[in-house]
């Protein structure tokens, strides 16, 4: 219910308006601006005025206007329907805008999140007369083949069950539940409000312990993210962030995926927009979207939106873990969500701090990493949300503001490279900038799964990795060839990891997906290559001769060229090895 506009417009800069005769509204309040009725948020009060940001172009506004207060904080419906469908960063649906606007969405168009038209299959979960705490499931409905939406008992009730929905349909704003409390009845249905800006509770949270799986070699092998952990993808034009995060969505085992476009290039959006419906989930042979929810609010939709739409996508995705589901929330890019920030802190005139960003950038940050992790929800039941977040650093330079700042929050830091990109060497991660503070904290959970030798493997690779960076700077001046036959024999191993291990095609539809155990199998190979190479060579047999075996092919081809489920393929590899450097050893002796 609206309340009365004692409020009006004073004046306008951009996406900022400023209100007079403020009073009757408060802090962070969701408000309708004009006789559009725009949407925007109150976010700074001075006795009797204050500021707005408006969610939508304010072109056509005028001194004078309507500002009027609706009461509540801008806040996201959840509910059945949420799976499946494209928002825009305030959570209007963009398909339901299209069919009453067109292709040309107008002003002040008000649509909400969730159909109240739709009628969703009901099963109750509770009976009549339970005592039943926050976060209980209250009822199943099958939102979609690859999703059970549970219905839960909002945050801050409990009771008793004194009416419980039949098993039949019903619209979302329906009442499937009456709980009796201390303060008396409360209606429940199957839609809820929650505010953007703050996070929902849960009981507990976890140690960040499993390993969410991505079929991303370099990144479960050498730079593991954890369920529930926290990851930044900076890098330039060009160097595969968005391809990286489509792999993560597409192939991690995540059970939802929420993908917040936040003021990226129009045609960049339109291509997760096109072809993210078109995908089909691997495990499942469905289609991805129906495990998917895609915030898009690309550049040129009002700069405010793109503040909102971070908080409007991390909402939703706590929404789900708190059923129990795993999470995956990509955000592409935070570069663009903070120059937001920084062009409304301009407009307020607030002192600006490195390059213009403002003051609260690292505690902006912080809060929406923060919202990340592994959790007992309030119901009882174990969920998480992983949060990766691309940057986008002007130039390629990780060392500006939101760069350094997103490196202060997160734990897994995957360094894409402009010169490996142009190389051609796809996911473009830098193995000696990038780094993961979850490897202590996954390697028991790989061990506890028969994958004993993955700590030891990774560790030896990561010497050779370094080893070689450190040798190549030598390369440089002098040449390869003045290097001792041990150090070209690390050149090489380090070759091949790159080129087998390290390199993968996304567009190749063995290659672009490697399982835990396929993992472990081809380091396995290329380690023991090394191990008996480093033999052979200290036996006096050249480099050269390591190099032209038939096996070195076969290794470098193993990604591609061997399906995850015959892994007894690369298992004949190391037969293969020890037998042609049997062979060598013979011609040698």
């Amino acid at each position: 219910m609206l309340k009365g506009h004692d409020s009006v417009i004073d004046a306008i800069n951009g996406p900022v308006v400023t209100v007079e005769r403020a009073e009757p509204l408060a802090m962070l309040e969701l408000v309708e601006v004009g006789d559009s009725r725009l949407t925007g948020e109150i976010i700074r009060l001075e006795g009797n005025r204050g500021a707005a940001q408006i969610y939508e172009i304010t072109t056509g506004l005028r001194p004078g206007g309507p500002v009027v207060g609706t009461g509540h904080p801008l806040s996201v419906e959840l509910g059945p329907g949420l799976i499946g469908t494209i928002y825009d960063g305030i959570q209007r649906p963009l398909a339901v805008m299209r069919q009453i606007e067109g292709a040309f969405i107008k002003r002040g168009v008000h649509v909400p999140a969730l159909s109240r038209d739709r009628r969703w299959p009901f099963q109750p979960a509770v009976k009549v007369g339970e005592v039943v705490r926050e976060g209980a499931i209250l009822g199943r409905v099958p939102e979609t083949d690859l999703i059970e939406h549970r219905v839960l008992l909002p945050p801050g009730l409990s009771g008793r069950i004194s009416f419980i929905a039949a098993e039949r349909e019903y619209k979302v704003d329906e009442v499937i539940a009456r709980i009796e409390t201390p303060t008396g009845d409360r209606q429940v249905t199957m839609l809820q409000r929650w505010p953007v800006r703050r996070g929902r509770p849960y009981r507990e949270r976890l140690e960040p312990s499993v390993p969410l799986i991505t079929g991303q070699r370099i990144i479960d092998t050498f730079f593991p993210i954890a369920k529930g952990g926290t990851a930044a993808i900076p890098g330039g034009f060009g160097t595969g962030k968005t391809v990286t995060q489509h792999q993560l969505a597409k192939w991690s085992d995540a059970q939802v995926i929420v993908y917040i476009g936040c003021g990226e290039r129009g045609n960049e959006m339109t291509e997760v927009l096109v072809d993210f419906p078109r995908l089909i989930d691997p495990r499942s042979g469905r289609p991805l979207m129906e495990r998917t929810i895609l915030v898009a609010n690309t550049s040129n939709m009002p700069v405010a939106a793109r503040e909102a739409s971070i908080y409007t996508g991390i909402t939703m995705a706590e929404y789900y873990r708190d059923m129990g589901y795993h999470v995956a929330l990509m955000a592409d890019s935070t570069s663009r969500w903070a120059e937001a920030l920084r062009e409304i802190s301009g407009r307020l005139e607030e002192m600006p701090a490195e390059e213009g960003f403002p003051a609260y950038l690292p505690s902006r940050l912080a809060e929406f990493y923060e919202r990340a992790g592994r959790v007992i929800t309030l119901g009882g039941q174990e969920g998480s949300i992983t949060t990766v977040g691309a940057v986008s650093p002007p130039g390629g330079a990780f060392t500006e503001p939101v760069t350094q700042n997103t490196q202060r929050f997160v734990r897994t830091f995957w360094a894409l490279d402009r010169d490996l990109a142009s190389a051609r060497h796809f996911p473009a991660i830098n193995w000696i900038e990038s780094y993961s503070g979850y490897t202590d904290d996954v390697t028991p959970w790989w061990q506890g799964n028969m994958y004993d030798s993955w700590r030891s493997l990774r560790d030896a690779a990561m010497d050779v990795l370094r080893e070689d960076d450190r040798l190549q700077q030598v390369v440089r001046l002098v040449g390869a060839d003045a290097l001792p036959d041990e150090q070209r024999l690390t050149l090489e191993t380090a070759r091949i990891i790159r080129e087998a291990f390290l390199q993968q095609n996304a567009l190749d539809d063995v290659d672009t997906f490697s399982n835990p155990e396929k993992q472990v199998a081809m380091l396995r190979v290329i380690m023991h290559f090394h191990d008996r190479a480093k033999a052979i060579v200290a036996r006096g047999v050249p480099v050269l001769t390591v190099r032209s075996l038939p096996v070195v092919e076969r290794i470098l081809r193993m990604g591609r060229s061997i399906p995850n489920d015959q892994i007894e393929h690369i298992g004949e590899l190391i037969a293969a090895v020890d037998e042609q450097f049997s062979q060598v050893a013979k011609d040698y002796s």
